[in-house]
């Protein structure tokens, strides 16, 4: 009795280490297929942006949505295992016909192609705008392309050149970069193989004189600055969302302005720190910067990021409110409006503390 319930045992013991074995190596098979070809036989190429900052998951996401690769997160936890997370950002010719190793390899040379259009989106501060351009030209750098920008001879010649639209103003001492808010934000093409960074940056200057034009009526009918204009609007640009009235966004900034409120603005503190961050905290506010509007009243001296049309369009024709008072809840991209920091903090409670 005791030999038959040994041999049971040894009986089952064999079947579960058999079963072990055999979805060991059936997983190692199908994690080995997942990391071959898609389609070794094909020749069809796949361009593939991948943006500054993204992670690893990040990356493996996009490579399986541009159908690169057969499985992202296999992807991601083979380039994890094997420690090769120095994957570069930039622009990529893929094919379906490569293996995982021969596109980490590519990505982590960084052998990146030049994209056939310069696209610069809404919102977009120097630094960005830089990475961009030196993605669309790899020959050049981008501490090349920035020191182009900041250059005191080459602003000289954009105020010559666009004098209704680079003023004196860009000059003032506390502006971190003269031509922030001046590169208007869209879609570039240029005939030349190699384009000079100063070729580039003049189209933008010239595309935002371009585009004033159609306001400059308006800002002389409120007496308002183009630098004031790019000011309000760049601020506007970056506190807005697509869910949310950019017009009633504009109207708490100049409700506030004329209540002689300081405007309280994260993103002028941020870019004042320079830093992208997806929460501000109260150390942040203490920043020692004349773009702290949690500091100083007013506006900043200068804007703070390169905006579109329905930012400018807000900025000269905000809604008439009597909100004093805005916050965004990140999650699901809804803003809310209040007149009283009373009302403020409850919003702020009920929305924002209680799901975070």
């Amino acid at each position: 009795m005791k030999n038959t319930k040994g041999k049971k045992i040894t009986i089952i013991i064999s079947i579960i280490i058999l079963i072990l074995v055999i979805a060991t190596f059936s997983g190692y098979y199908y994690v080995k297929s997942q990391l071959e070809p898609r389609d070794e036989a094909s020749t069809e190429k796949i361009v593939v942006e991948i943006p500054a900052g993204s992670s690893i998951s990040d990356i493996s996401t996009i490579l399986e949505d541009k159908k690169v690769i057969n499985n992202a997160s296999i992807f991601s936890f083979y380039v994890k295992y094997n420690n090769d997370t120095n994957l570069k950002a930039g622009n990529y010719e893929f094919s379906p016909a490569m293996n995982t190793d021969q596109i980490v390899k590519k990505m982590q040379e960084g052998k990146t192609i030049a994209p056939e259009k310069l696209v610069i989106p809404e919102g977009y501060t120097l630094d960005q705008i830089a990475e961009r351009i030196v993605a669309y030209q790899p020959k050049l750098k981008k501490a090349d392309v920035l020191s182009t920008m900041d250059n005191p001879d080459f602003i000289a010649t954009m105020m010559d050149k666009y004098p209704e639209t680079v003023t004196s103003d860009v000059l003032n001492k506390d502006i971190k970069h003269p031509l922030e808010g001046y590169l208007y934000p869209a879609t570039y093409t240029f005939k030349e193989t190699d384009v000079p960074a100063e070729t580039i940056i003049e189209e933008m200057v010239k595309a935002t004189d371009v585009n004033i034009a159609k306001y400059r009526d308006e800002l002389t009918k409120q007496k308002m600055s183009v630098h004031d204009f790019l000011t309000m609007s760049s601020i506007i640009e970056k506190e807005a969302t697509e869910n949310v009235d950019r017009k009633k966004i504009a109207s708490v900034f100049y409700n506030r302005l004329e209540a002689d409120m300081p405007l309280q603005t994260d993103p002028t503190v941020l870019y004042a720190l320079g830093k992208h961050k997806s929460k501000t905290t109260y150390e942040d506010l203490k920043v020692d910067s004349s773009y702290n509007t949690y500091q100083n009243k007013g506006l900043p001296p200068g804007p703070i990021s390169n905006s579109g049309d329905s930012s400018m369009e807000a900025t000269l024709y905000p809604e008439k409110t009597d909100y004093l008072y805005f916050l965004a809840n990140t999650k699901t991209g809804q803003v809310y409006f209040s007149k009283t920091l009373e009302e403020h903090n409850k919003l702020k409670e009920e929305h924002i503390t209680k799901n975070n």
